[in-house]
């Protein structure tokens, strides 16, 4: 264990193993996964980022995948979504939009607070609580007396003629409520809109407690942020729950002048790195997973490409005739490192799992690759519920191997034989 105040000298596989390990992906899959599972994970995590985006399935669905294998989607939304008994995680806005254990509530406080003044928000969020308080305060009245709600419930004629990126003013009122913490949201439905309700009714006591001060709060959230990325700079730590840059700065100081955080020299890196003084520096992690591009390891670009060497941008927004790699690209990493890009959409109608493209990258075994992806993506079938899966094909005769190795090759080489997948229910 590293005790010593003073900086230390970590190797760039020591950071990589630290940042996986951290994230916990060193799981044993062969376990059954229980909700107790999931939700270590999480805490793990600290997070899972939420985003709209359903190529292939909703993005929190994919971290647990990832670390666990196999589960019951249905244990995770109970956990997100379900009664007062069942419930540990809540959603707002940590490192984007997430699903955060409830035990971290008070860690956000002062974001609500922040948000409730108009600060650390978007522009057009505070703005409406500056422009119409009274129309504000009239959608939280609501929502008190008629119980969750959503938006498009509480439309009224003329509410929808001034719009913002698409948003109603009855929308953006919603808005704001949510970010300074005045609602939570209860469910979100088919269509992915939130309905809302008062935090006390959904969290229970825990939303009426008094405030944590600011600056422990953000020590705290600090810590979490620390122990989910195993090692760190400042900006990193920053950038994961989105902390103010003046406000993470003093934090870190603080942090390191106590003994909280310990400095490291690592090798590689520009900025100083931070880690827990009293992690594991032996610890090793070599996991093989497809991740989707909200995986929290992927969250930051530049991170991903100090830590792994591995260039990645999401192409969602890129017009199709500029992407490199496709619209939905998956990274895919094989025993600790990222080996091949693969572009999944998730056709439901057939369904059917199909694969738009797949990239292999430099000095990666082909023949190895496909092999690894075609079992994981047999196992994501039972995961899925994907009747027909057309995943061999198009590595086969696609993509990841087209510039590299004769499909003859392929056909002829020992696939891996998936773990046995537990019924769906």
């Amino acid at each position: 264990m590293i005790n010593d105040k003073a900086a230390i000298s970590v190797s760039a596989r020591q950071a990589r193993n630290l940042a996986l390990a951290a994230q916990g992906f060193d799981q044993d899959e062969s376990r059954p996964v229980t909700k107790r599972r999931i939700m270590k994970a999480i805490r793990q995590t600290g997070m899972l980022q939420v985003d709209s985006v359903n190529v292939l399935t909703r993005a929190h669905y994919m971290p647990v995948f990832s670390r666990l294998g196999v589960y019951d989607p249905a244990d995770l939304d109970q956990l997100s979504w379900g009664n007062a008994r069942q419930r540990r995680l809540f959603e707002y806005w940590g490192h984007e939009a997430s699903m955060i254990p409830v035990e971290d509530y008070g860690l956000y406080r002062w974001r609500m607070a922040d948000a409730a003044e108009g600060k650390g928000t978007w522009g057009q969020i505070a703005k409406m609580i500056r422009d119409h308080p009274e129309f504000v305060r009239s959608i939280l009245d609501r929502i008190e007396k008629e119980g969750a709600l959503a938006a498009s419930d509480l439309e009224q004629e003329g509410a929808s003629s001034s719009k913002w990126w698409g948003w109603s003013k009855t929308k953006t009122a919603m808005e704001f409520l949510f970010w300074s913490g005045q609602v939570m949201a209860r469910k979100r439905r088919t269509s992915f809109e939130r309905v809302y309700d008062l935090p006390e009714r959904i969290i229970g006591p825990e939303a009426l407690e008094p405030p944590m001060p600011r600056a422990e709060a953000q020590r705290a959230l600090i810590r979490n942020g620390i122990a989910a990325m195993g090692i760190a700079t400042e900006a990193d730590l920053r950038k994961y729950f989105r902390l103010p840059t003046d406000d993470a700065k003093a934090r870190v100081a603080e942090m390191v002048e106590d003994g909280m955080l310990l400095q490291a020299n690592v090798e590689g890196w520009k900025q100083p790195g931070y880690l827990c003084p009293h992690v594991n520096p032996r610890c090793r992690a070599k996991p093989t997973a497809l991740m989707v591009p909200f995986d929290p390891i992927m969250w930051e670009r530049d991170r991903v490409e100090r830590i792994f060497g591995f260039n990645y941008r999401i192409e969602i927004y890129v017009p199709a005739e500029k992407r490199q790699y496709g619209y939905y690209v998956l990274p895919f990493m094989k025993d600790g490192e990222f080996v091949a890009r693969v572009d999944l959409k998730a056709d439901r109608q057939e369904g059917v799992l199909r694969v738009q493209s797949a990239h292999l990258e430099d000095g990666c075994d082909a023949v190895t690759v496909a092999g690894d992806l075609i079992c994981i993506c047999h196992v994501w079938r039972g995961f899925w519920d994907f009747r027909v899966l057309s995943l061999s094909r198009a590595i086969r005769f696609r993509c990841i191997l087209a510039d590299k190795i004769k499909a003859e090759k392929v056909n002829g080489a020992k696939v891996p034989q998936p773990r046995p997948v537990p019924p769906q229910s």
